[in-house]
């Protein structure tokens, strides 16, 4: 499979009403000015000479606002710009971002014209109630029309949920992700919400009227999002807001559940579990062993292995080995687990995620948190 590439255009604010209660563009996507069509044009030529491979799997993506909100000659602009691009085979595709208010036929049918073939939209959340303390401006019937609407135009769908946000809970969370599931999206993406200086969740965080999630609440709610899409066959492309420049500058985030590799924490979560099933799996007719090995794909490693070792140390703990250890097998499809004992080349047996997702069903999942172990 060719790796896929992304041309990322940030149009800060663009089309948004700023009323969402979470939201400050400036500094969540960047402070500098509106792109100009010079700029997109070096922008992308900048980026296509740093890519070794042809067009096949290059797509422009218009990031950081509401594109379709926009004003439709900047929106035509912006896409004639990538058109050459596109007929010379440079590029494959183009991606947009948007909320779900702002789709209807004339909108899609404009897009689908000018070579848009993916569309990203804000859902945030499928509860009304949540909608509403967040200030979005929407329903969850916008979001089922508008999603429907654009699959039925043949335009791949992402979803972007949210969590923690006013009002919302666990319980909420997984909900909205059962919901999102039922839209069929070809992929997904969760963001946990941050106080982000100088919005209305900030004011609200400083009168007390706001508790965000701590890292520890985010991680194990988006653990539980990702395997549910992961079981329908839909792409969490992305966990956690882009460590940007301007995220990152003093005093921008105010408070909530941010790390850096914020994805990578959940994901190593996930093995984690995986982990403890397969070696449940071998303890159920073996003699518990002192010594194991887990073989994973060369690209799990540091999935399995955890932040700070933090998953050797848990599984040898809870497991009471005296050593074990992970090595990498070509063989093996990603998400993966093999385990063998003592100095054996090759696994007994393997748990991939499909089979390891169907045995949490109507199960309790293994322990997986050591409280003297930090993300940190």
């Amino acid at each position: 499979m060719k790796p896929h590439y992304n041309i990322p255009v940030f149009i800060p604010h663009l089309g948004c009403p700023f009323q969402c209660i979470f939201c400050n563009q400036n500094k969540i996507a960047s402070n500098r000015g509106i792109p100009a069509r010079a700029e997109l044009i070096t922008s992308i030529n900048e980026h296509l000479d740093t890519i070794r491979t042809s067009g096949d799997n290059i797509e422009l993506a218009f990031f950081g606002g509401s594109f379709t909100a926009i004003d439709r000659k900047l929106q035509e602009e912006y896409l004639s710009t990538v058109q050459p691009y596109l007929k010379s085979g440079q590029i494959s595709s183009i991606r947009i971002s948007t909320r779900p208010d702002y789709i209807d036929n004339n909108i899609l049918q404009f897009l689908l014209s000018y070579g848009v073939k993916t569309i990203e939209l804000g859902v945030q959340s499928f509860s009304d109630e949540v909608l509403k303390a967040s200030c979005r401006g929407y329903s969850c019937s916008d979001v089922f029309k508008a999603s429907r609407l654009i699959k039925s135009f043949g335009f791949k769908l992402g979803i972007q949920l949210m969590i923690g946000l006013p009002g919302d809970n666990h319980a909420f969370d997984m909900e909205s992700t059962r919901q999102a599931i039922t839209l069929a999206p070809d992929m997904a993406r969760i963001y946990p919400t941050l106080v982000i200086a100088g919005t209305a969740l900030h004011r609200l965080f400083e009168k007390q009227k706001y508790k965000p999630l701590d890292l520890s609440e985010a991680v194990t709610t988006c653990k539980e999002m990702f395997l549910q899409f992961q079981q329908h066959d839909i792409a969490v492309i992305r966990m956690g807001l882009h460590p940007g420049e301007e995220l990152l500058s003093p005093g921008n985030i105010i408070a909530g559940p941010f790390h850096p590799a914020f994805g990578e924490l959940v994901e190593q979560e996930v093995f984690k579990e995986q982990a403890c099933r397969v070696i449940a799996k071998y303890n159920e007719d073996n003699e518990s062993s002192g010594q194991l090995i887990l073989f994973v794909h060369k690209q799990d490693m540091s999935k399995m292995i955890g932040h700070q070792k933090n998953n050797l140390l848990y599984l040898k703990n809870q497991c009471q080995l005296r050593d074990i250890k992970i090595k990498t097998n070509p063989v093996y499809e990603r998400d993966t687990v093999g385990l063998a004992v003592g100095n054996e080349s090759e696994p007994l047996f393997t748990l991939t995620r499909k089979e390891f997702i169907e045995l949490r069903k109507g199960n309790q999942a293994c322990p997986t948190h050591l409280p003297e172990f930090s993300f940190f």
